[in-house]
């Protein structure tokens, strides 16, 4: 069964061309589509697109081989993934990431306070509570 999730009001973070990884100011450039679809399959994206592009096919309310979601007035963010996480950080690292965005290199950040030897050493001062 594939999914169909149909007037979009944004969808984001969609590529003209794959890039392989993104870093320093091209992390800035976030593609949207406005009044978008987007149809899975199979767990994967298949398609995707303007609404006024969609085939007659896949907008047929008939089509019983589709789940259909309505996203109207709604943003859909297929692609926002960032498998790096922390279960246990001592302070938020939200301006590093704008730093980043910035293109701040990795050494600049840890000049500046920033980093995991910034991180790892607030762990070793806080208290287990």
């Amino acid at each position: 069964m594939a999914l169909l999730i149909k007037n979009i009001k944004a969808l984001v973070q969609v590529e003209d061309e794959a890039r392989p990884f993104a870093a320093g100011t091209a992390m800035a450039k976030l593609g949207t589509i406005s009044d978008a679809y987007l149809l899975i399959e199979k767990g994967r994206i298949s398609a995707f697109g303007k609404m006024q592009d969609i085939s007659g096919e896949l907008n047929s309310a008939a089509n019983r081989w589709i789940n259909v979601i309505d996203a109207r007035d709604r943003m859909v963010f297929p692609c926002w993934c960032d498998p790096h996480t922390h279960l246990v950080f001592p302070a938020s690292r939200e301006l590093e990431y704008t730093d980043k965005i910035k293109g701040l290199s990795y050494e600049e950040i840890a000049r500046r306070g920033g980093g995991i030897l910034n991180s790892a050493g607030r762990m070793q001062d806080m208290s287990e509570n």
